[in-house]
């Protein structure tokens, strides 16, 4: 599983990168759907928090309930890999326009 976690996570953004240099329409589909991740993610987290606030519960201990919600664990893996294919698709761009040795 540990290798499965890793190889996603250089192979994914990859894949990524590929795509949206072959078709234009998929960095809109990236894009939005990184934006709604950055919500969900976001609104989830916050939610918690508030939660905790406003119960007066020890912080630390009850957090770590919010890594068992399964939307919050896959809008965090999406955003993950979207900002590797983010700086990959920098790189790529680097290179393409310079005469870097």
């Amino acid at each position: 599983m540990k290798l499965l976690l890793i190889l996603g996570s250089i192979l994914i953004p990859i894949l990524m990168v590929i795509s949206q240099s072959k078709w234009d329409s998929m960095k809109v589909v990236f894009n939005i759907l990184a934006l709604l991740s950055t919500l969900i993610f976001g609104n989830i987290a916050s939610i918690a928090i508030y939660d905790i606030i406003k119960d007066g519960t020890v912080f630390m201990t009850n957090i770590h309930g919010l890594f068992l919600n399964p939307l919050f664990l896959i809008t965090g893996a999406y955003l993950g890999v979207y900002v590797l294919s983010v700086l990959l698709l920098q790189i790529y761009s680097f290179f393409q326009k310079s005469n870097f040795p």
